[in-house]
């Protein structure tokens, strides 16, 4: 698995956990980064971890409106938490990260919500994630 992969992995679990915790983003990810200094083999991982998160928290209202826009009768609040936060990710990769391709991006969002959400929810986030490319 690349560094990229294993990042996206860490930038979930803080998307996730602060949602399910009702934390604020930026204390759960000042937590994770005290962890993550006590481990400097999963140092490159966790540097793209950290500009996921910090390109999230940067850009929530816009990250959250393109998916509340484009995902066709589902509310942001109704979605699984696990989703929102890979729909939140992937949307930062696609819309503020040039040095990824789109198509990377979606496929590493659809693999992720096939191993930790449910079973629909691959084909719900790549179709998300896919109308959200054609505008982008």
């Amino acid at each position: 698995m690349s560094a990229r992969s294993k990042a996206r992995k860490r930038a979930l679990d803080i998307l996730y956990q602060s949602d399910v915790r009702g934390d604020d983003l930026a204390v759960t990810l000042a937590s994770e980064a005290k962890r993550a200094a006590n481990e400097p083999a999963r140092e490159a991982s966790w540097l793209y971890a950290r500009e996921i998160v910090d390109g999230v928290v940067d850009n929530r209202d816009e990250i959250d409106e393109q998916i509340i826009t484009h995902a066709r009768d589902w509310k942001l609040e109704r979605m699984p938490a696990v989703d929102r936060a890979i729909l939140r990710l992937a949307v930062w990769e696609v819309m503020f990260n040039d040095e990824v391709p789109t198509a990377v991006a979606i496929d590493e969002a659809v693999e992720l919500a096939k191993e930790f959400s449910t079973d629909d929810s691959g084909s719900f986030v790549h179709g998300v994630l896919a109308r959200i490319a054609r505008t982008a």
